[in-house]
């Protein structure tokens, strides 16, 4: 294992994983003095710390790749449009757009005024 592969998502997963394996009495899987444990005070994620630095940890990450597309892009063919053709389709656009949107008026400065009084206008439906 290299320690350079893991970005430091992966490696945080890993010494969480391992530090509650130890926390729920795994046996260590390297050789630490019981001086440096107390050094350490016993914590559980130093330990999984200084196994996975020791390179002894049998975790490992799958990183799946995406996969590479063999097609070859087609280039999309644009058919030329006359300007009587393009005027007439922005037409029916717009007229779509009046037809099913819904058209909004504007603020006036009295109707502000009676929102702030607490009146209410009258409502339309």
């Amino acid at each position: 294992m290299d320690l350079q592969n893991f970005t430091k998502y992966e490696r945080a997963r890993i010494l969480g994983a391992r530090a509650l394996q130890i926390a729920m009495n795994a046996p260590l899987l390297i050789k630490i003095e019981k001086e440096d444990l107390e050094k350490i005070s016993f914590d559980a994620l130093k330990i999984a710390e200084i196994e996975l630095n020791s390179g002894v940890l049998p975790i490992s990450i799958h990183k799946p790749m995406p996969k590479k597309k063999e097609s070859q892009l087609k280039r999309i063919k644009l058919v030329p449009m006359s300007d009587k053709k393009k005027e007439e389709k922005e037409d029916d656009l717009e007229k779509e757009i009046i037809e099913g949107g819904e058209i909004m008026k504007l603020a006036q400065p009295d109707d502000e005024e009676e929102e702030e009084n607490g009146e209410e206008g009258p409502e339309e439906e």
